[in-house]
């Protein structure tokens, strides 16, 4: 089982003794062998037969590794007054079920050379069989050999993401978001929040299918994306996302953001007139609390620092 961000709590299901292997399906075996790692919360022994296969179903479906599809669909030569050169569209796909967030990126062939090198550097044995698609000494600008290095491109990153501590790396996932992040932080940092919001939401959909296995990543995004809305006084929008992202702070207690996100939450909620007694509580205990220390800036202080 790959290692993964663990929560700070865990429950142990004992349903699989209720039904046994004889009365399911070959898939649904599998998947009771590994019934004690998943989160159940509920007694199964209240449940009819029916009712607990339809439950282990939805449990399957929760738990199921997400895996990504890359395609590069087309490119364009970008000419400039003393260079040239071709610029790739990538598009990451969530597979099994149809997704409905495609988002495309650009990239340039020494955008994937230097992602190429960075990871050779911490991956040399999991990478000795993946060799980089290499430059043609001359037609690099023909339709042919743009066609042919697309396809060979996409099969690169398809290589990448098959290898577990690759997919899981900080180079891998900054390939696909950085160039959009740090161009959003600046924008935010001048002021232009509707742009900046713009390529965070992009970042955000492309985030959300890479780090399925640690949540905690998408944490400083949603928080610019929050900042942006407030100051576009999109105060509702800004809510829901906080909201968004309190429960995975909370839960991995990402100290340098609970009090800052409580805080802003607390000034929408009296913005819209909405009931905030708890999250007025939660912001006092946690400025209170004696162990740990609690960020005192506010949540647009701490979002500007980020790609400084």
């Amino acid at each position: 089982m790959e290692d993964e961000l663990e929560p700070h709590d865990s429950k142990t299901s004992t349903a699989k003794e209720t039904v046994s292997p004889e009365q399911s399906s070959p898939q649904q075996e599998t998947f009771f062998n590994n019934a004690e790692e998943a989160d159940v919360g509920f007694s199964a022994s209240c449940l009819t037969t029916a009712e607990l296969q339809q439950h282990w179903r939805a449990v399957k479906q929760e738990f199921r590794s997400i895996k990504l599809l890359f395609d590069i669909p087309s490119a364009r030569i970008t000419e400039q007054t003393i260079s040239k050169y071709v610029v790739y569209q990538i598009v990451v796909i969530r597979s099994g079920s149809y997704d409905c967030k495609r988002v495309a990126i650009e990239r340039r062939y020494s955008d994937f050379l230097h992602l190429h090198q960075e990871l050779l550097l911490d991956f040399s044995e999991e990478m000795e069989d993946i060799v980089m698609p290499r430059k043609k000494m001359t037609g690099n600008f023909s339709e042919e050999n743009i066609a042919e290095r697309r396809v060979a491109l996409r099969d690169y990153l398809t290589q990448l993401y098959s290898l577990r501590l690759v997919r899981k790396s900080q180079a891998f996932q900054a390939f696909f978001t950085r160039q959009e992040l740090k161009a959003a932080y600046n924008l935010l940092r001048g002021g232009r929040f509707s742009r900046a919001l713009e390529g965070l939401q992009t970042a955000l959909i492309i985030q959300e299918k890479l780090s399925s296995h640690n949540p905690t990543l998408v944490i400083p995004t949603l928080c610019a994306i929050l900042v942006c809305q407030r100051d576009l006084e999109d105060f509702d929008a800004a809510f829901q996302t906080g909201r968004r992202a309190l429960p995975t702070v909370r839960r991995y207690e990402l100290r340098q953001y609970h009090g800052p996100l409580l805080e802003a939450l607390v000034d929408l909620g009296y913005s819209l007139e909405l009931p905030v007694a708890q999250l007025q509580d939660e912001l006092t205990r946690v400025r209170d609390a004696p162990h740990g220390q609690v960020s005192l800036v506010s949540l647009k202080e701490l979002v500007v620092q980020e790609f400084v």
